[in-house]
């Protein structure tokens, strides 16, 4: 469904596959989301002002433990358009699609402030973010879920490849009968020299439909 939707381009056009890509999207590529949707959701959401279209200046790839991919497609608006896969890497075996906008960032300073996140910050039964409970999505056997543990690959325009472990947990709350806003909430680190890079990223994010995006190349 997802490759009629997008449909392909053809071979003396198409982009090589030199960095991560599906559903038409690439590095250097632009989508555009549907204007009217943004309108209708965007009062629901904490994302304000979000734009419809965008170019994507960098491209993340996560193998994940259960099998499937991730593909981060992260654009010039602060956002992320991110796209699972299960089963394998073609529009056929996509099971989400979520616009992320980044919410707030903050420098973990010490190994403390580190162990804390992950001990009792990053997964917790529900998630208050400005005065609105989210749900945790992913709960595990038992009272404890921990963070789910990744590491994704991130190409950038300039050539530069980066790898950043990260240890995320995913909330939700109803927004309408039928959809929910996300939030995500990553701890992640990455070693620069012989120092640990580290901070806490929040992202606010909605589901995205395949009708909702026009793939500009």
């Amino acid at each position: 469904m997802f490759g009629k939707l997008f449909g392909k381009k053809d071979k003396e056009q198409a982009h090589k596959p030199d960095t991560p890509e599906i559903m038409g999207l690439y590095l250097g590529g632009s989508f555009e989301l549907d204007p009217l949707k943004l309108k209708l959701i965007q009062p629901s959401l904490k994302i304000n002002g979000a734009a419809s279209k965008h170019l994507i200046q960098a491209v993340g790839k996560v193998v994940l433990d259960s099998g499937g991919t991730m593909f981060r497609f992260y654009t010039d608006d602060d956002a992320f358009l991110q796209v699972i896969t299960d089963g394998g890497e073609t529009e056929n075996h996509i099971t989400d699609v979520k616009l992320w906008y980044f919410y707030d960032t903050k420098t973990v300073g010490s190994e403390t402030q580190w162990q804390d996140l992950l001990k009792n910050s990053i997964s917790q039964p529900v998630y208050s973010l400005d005065g609105d409970v989210y749900e945790r999505v992913w709960d595990a056997v038992g009272e404890i879920s921990p963070p789910v543990a990744m590491t994704e690959t991130t190409f950038e325009q300039d050539g530069d490849v980066t790898t950043t472990d990260q240890f995320i947990m995913l909330y939700e709350k109803s927004i309408s009968d039928d959809d929910v806003e996300a939030v995500l909430v990553s701890g992640e680190e990455k070693i620069v020299g012989n120092n640990h890079d580290r901070c806490l990223v929040i992202s606010t994010g909605f589901n995205v439909s395949p009708s909702d995006i026009t793939i500009n190349g």
